[in-house]
């Protein structure tokens, strides 16, 4: 059987009755194209199943029409959501995402740029820790790459941003477990390479000097953002004579695996131990019991910083940064202790 030929550019403008120029203008586009043609333009293209070649026009207009997402975070649910808000901006642009993982921004700081023209970008969305790294922010102004970044905490002048204040969340979820009543209370603190980690334990800290409690350092156990870093620091915690009553953990990863950590110790979340979170990721809602948390809008920041990033290549404005509101998420994994 004879394969059907391809449609062209020269098809779908004989199909409209317009010239191959208009249609191009139409598929880029591009202004000074009445709505009338479009509409019979894109019904051309529609009919034929004609697809603009993007490499071509990529050639021809000297741009890739790419764009990358960079993160570190090793948690799943966390970056599924970045992916799904930059592809949710991204739809029915020219722009295509190239997800960039890094291992450790703090060790390849001085690589990440490179990697980026490499790949030759237009644009990238940096998601933390890199959108507060200060090499990867000056290398990218000088490299003439367009960015946003989600998240960031450090150098707010630096680029536009979509942001959370984490030390106001922080400072709220603690207040709830001291409201609660609880007054022994243990911190998982996440990765030092991610600011996000001193901000929350800032947050954490105000909270306690309100309500008349000392910080104490020996309860703050380090972590990584990851189950088994949480699981491992909630064993230590939990294995001291004066274990406490509740323990605020920097996200929720982390949260679940003290919550598995607990279960191993014969101790019931939360009538024996409460146990908070940060980010309400998917993996805080499936856990069990569901664990209280803060809700972080990841998916609307990661629009946020896509559209800045859009906006910058298309020879607007970005704004410098856009303020996301957070929530305090109450479930089931934090009550008054007992008696």
């Amino acid at each position: 059987m004879r394969q059907q030929k391809r449609a062209t550019i020269v098809d779908v403008g004989r199909s409209a009755g317009v010239s191959t120029k208009t249609v191009s203008r139409v598929f880029n586009g591009e202004p000074h194209v009445s709505d009338s043609i479009r509409q019979r333009v894109r019904a051309a293209a529609e009919a034929l199943n004609y697809h603009p070649n993007v490499m071509a026009r990529a050639l021809v207009q000297r741009r890739s029409n790419l764009i990358g997402l960079v993160y570190e975070n090793p948690s799943s649910s966390y970056v599924t959501e970045l992916q799904m808000g930059v592809l949710h901006r991204l739809r029915g642009e020219r722009y295509r995402l190239v997800v960039i993982p890094i291992e450790s921004v703090a060790e390849h700081a001085g690589e990440v740029v490179a990697l980026l023209r490499s790949a030759g970008l237009d644009g990238v969305v940096l998601a933390p820790p890199a959108s507060d790294d200060a090499r990867i922010l000056n290398d990218l102004a000088s490299a003439g790459i367009r960015c946003a970044r989600i998240a960031p905490t450090r150098l707010l002048d630096a680029a536009p941003g979509a942001t959370v204040d984490d030390v106001v969340a922080a400072r709220e979820i603690a207040a709830y477990l001291i409201d609660l009543g609880h007054r022994d209370i243990a911190i998982i603190k996440g990765d030092p390479t991610h600011a996000s980690a001193e901000a929350r334990l800032l947050g954490y800290s105000q909270a306690f000097h309100a309500a008349g409690l000392a910080l104490r350092l020996d309860r703050i156990e380090p972590g990584l953002f990851t189950r088994d870093s949480g699981y491992e620091a909630a064993m230590r915690l939990l294995a001291r004579p004066d274990r406490p009553t509740a323990i605020l953990a920097q996200n929720d990863e982390m949260a679940v695996g003290a919550l598995i950590a607990a279960r191993e110790c014969g101790l019931g979340v939360p009538h024996d131990l409460s146990i908070v979170g940060f980010d309400d990721s998917d993996v805080a809602r499936i856990a069990w019991p569901a664990i209280t948390t803060v809700r972080q809008p990841v998916f609307d920041m990661a629009v946020a910083a896509a559209d800045m990033v859009v906006a910058q290549l298309e020879g607007g404005l970005a704004e410098t940064l856009r303020a996301h509101d957070h929530a305090l998420v109450v479930r089931g994994s934090a009550a008054a202790p007992s008696a």
